[in-house]
């Protein structure tokens, strides 16, 4: 048994899991994580793995530190940031991640990142700009010298 698992095996014990809790979470997480885009709750979660949502929420808080409702914003928020930063409106990009409203998304967007999505969208594309224009120079410079 190498260290890992058997840290893994420690850490169970103390967390008192047994591998259809584990297997409940972990399908949950994932679920989110493909589905981020729909309108998601934890009614809608618990009756997808026939678990109460009470004990779910629990169970999802335990292992991952954070409650489904918190996951699910995070993975919106990291692919709206994909998607900002590839040059999508910040409506497309509010609607297409599942929020309902984009001044909802822009709240909590500045909220959690720091910057309203249109400052985000413009810091991201300025530096795509300058690495863009500093490759450019970078070659120009190679070809002259050789």
């Amino acid at each position: 048994m190498t260290f890992y698992e058997a840290e893994i095996k420690r850490i169970q014990k103390i967390c008192y899991s047994n591998d259809k809790q584990i297997n409940t979470v972990v399908a949950t997480r994932n679920f989110i994580y493909n589905n981020f885009e729909k309108e998601l709750n934890l009614d809608y979660l618990s009756h997808i793995h026939f678990t109460s949502k009470y004990h779910l929420l629990r169970l999802f808080k335990r292992y991952y530190g954070i409650t489904p409702k918190q996951y699910l914003i995070i993975r919106r928020l990291e692919k709206a940031k994909e998607y900002l930063k590839n040059g999508m409106s910040v409506s497309e990009a509010c609607y297409n991640v599942g929020f309902e409203t984009p001044s909802s998304f822009s709240t909590l967007f500045k909220n959690k990142i720091g910057l309203s999505p249109i400052e985000f969208q413009k810091e991201q594309l300025s530096q795509n700009d300058s690495h863009k224009y500093f490759i450019t120079c970078a070659n120009k410079k190679m070809k002259n010298e050789s």
